[in-house]
């Protein structure tokens, strides 16, 4: 079957544009807004803290178009995407407890160090608003 136009991009699942490219690609990093580092997982985070449009082009540094066109392929093909956006969110987690585990030797020996001479002032400071925050809980 030959595809012309934007049926080939809507047959691929991708979000086409008025010139006929897809702003929304399949990439090794996932669903991925074209010709930028944003996937659409990064919109997700967004998405699932109910920020406005407006909110994730600022924060983002998108167009009203690609960001538009993230949405639109989001909410029709909301099972796959919240899919692989929970499969991403799984990854991420193992890898933070990976590099937590890794490191916690490390943090462990940072933190039995005696302070910088000189230090003593600011962290008489620090305590107190640790303490001063504790007391509040």
């Amino acid at each position: 079957m030959r595809y012309d136009g934007d049926d080939f991009y809507k047959a691929m699942g991708m979000t086409p544009v008025s010139n006929g490219q897809a702003i929304i690609i399949r990439t090794e990093r996932g669903l991925t807004i074209a010709g930028t580092r944003i996937t659409l997982y990064d919109v997700m985070d967004y998405v699932s803290a109910q920020y406005p449009p407006k909110f994730i082009r600022a924060m983002l540094s998108l167009t009203d178009e690609q960001v538009n066109a993230a949405l639109s392929y989001i909410k029709t093909h909301r099972a796959e995407v919240e899919a692989e956006y929970q499969t991403i969110l799984q990854e991420a987690e193992q890898l933070r407890q990976y590099w937590e585990e890794q490191n916690r030797e490390l943090f462990a020996h940072i933190a039995a160090k005696p302070p910088k001479p000189g230090t003593e002032a600011i962290r008489a400071k620090l305590q107190a608003a640790k303490a001063k925050l504790e007391s509040r809980a």
